[in-house]
């Protein structure tokens, strides 16, 4: 009886795609913004990248060794976790910021509370957050070496009232984080996911529309189309957008529950840029996955027979 009474982490519908499948298929759509990151910023990006894959898969494979655990490296789960970690540090910091951060992103946030599929936050957001907090100076320094895309980022260069090319921005011929500079790479990644059917339109959708509107009414520009263009181009939004907020453990479930929480985290994400002084997407994403209980309480429907309403 008490086998019948074990029940699995979600999701529970039964389907031939496998979490393998997906996160593999996620590893390759996030293979242009690697691999302009790398073109970008040279071949330590490709080192520090490497390091934190092989840190965040090493740092699974000994908590389950240790607490003799099933062995799920092979989903490409602890892939995906660093991939997304390292295309989020600065293409300059030290190998042991992405070993530090994949070690806690995978032991702390990831199996800590039970692995794939128990996290509560997204565990290379988690991680990122972590880095910023913890070694603030080496996580904002996006000195380069490379002349042309050395010194402030371009959403630094907004938030000080100065002016940048949003062609650039697009194209990637700009300072930032590994994989953030190209809006294009992460795209035609963002593109494959939705042709494959391993992401929607939804929460993006909401994530940017929302973000657009709350910059034309706080920002300062009004709905100033180049203005509006540059902000939704500058610094992680759209790798948020479309390969963390999509993230199918830490997101609702239920079509207006995901509604809902692209609006939230537009919300945050223009609060964060139009009163604070920093990104803002990585702390929009994980308040985001902090509220997705409370999100699923007010939008998940009734039960048939008790007056809920069918969605």
């Amino acid at each position: 009886m008490s086998d019948l009474m074990n029940v699995s982490s979600n999701p529970h519908i039964r389907s031939k795609v496998t979490t393998g499948m997906i996160m593999y298929c996620v590893i390759i759509a996030l293979m242009p913004a690697t691999v302009f990151g790398v073109y970008n910023f040279g071949i330590y990006s490709l080192a520090l990248v490497a390091v934190t894959v092989v840190s965040a898969i090493v740092t699974e494979l000994v908590f389950e060794l240790i607490f003799k655990k099933k062995i799920t490296i092979g989903d490409g789960s602890a892939v995906v976790t660093g991939l997304l970690l390292a295309l989020n540090l600065p293409p300059k910091a030290p190998l042991w910021i992405g070993i530090i951060g994949a070690v806690f992103a995978i032991f702390v946030v990831k199996m800590l509370f039970g692995g794939l599929g128990q996290n509560f936050m997204n565990p290379a957001l988690g991680a990122r957050c972590f880095l910023l907090i913890s070694f603030p100076a080496i996580m904002t320094n996006f000195e380069t070496g490379i002349e042309a895309y050395s010194g402030a980022t371009p959403l630094a260069r907004l938030n000080a009232g100065e002016a940048v090319n949003v062609l650039d921005m697009v194209l990637g011929r700009t300072s930032g984080t590994i994989g953030e500079t190209s809006v294009i790479a992460i795209v035609i990644g963002a593109c494959l996911l939705i042709l494959l059917g391993i992401i929607d339109l939804k929460i993006p959708g909401m994530y940017i529309v929302s973000f657009a509107i709350f910059i034309g009414l706080f920002g300062g520009h009004g709905f100033n189309g180049y203005y509006i263009a540059a902000e939704l181009a500058a610094g992680g939004l759209m790798l948020g957008a479309f390969f963390m907020a999509t993230d199918y453990v830490t997101r609702p479930i239920t079509l207006k529950g995901q509604l809902l929480y692209g609006v939230l985290l537009g919300i945050l994400t223009g609060a964060f840029r139009v009163f604070g002084s920093g990104e803002g997407v990585s702390y929009a994403i994980i308040i985001g996955n902090l509220c997705v209980p409370l999100i699923e309480k007010i939008t998940v429907p009734k039960a048939f027979g008790e007056g809920g309403e069918r969605i």
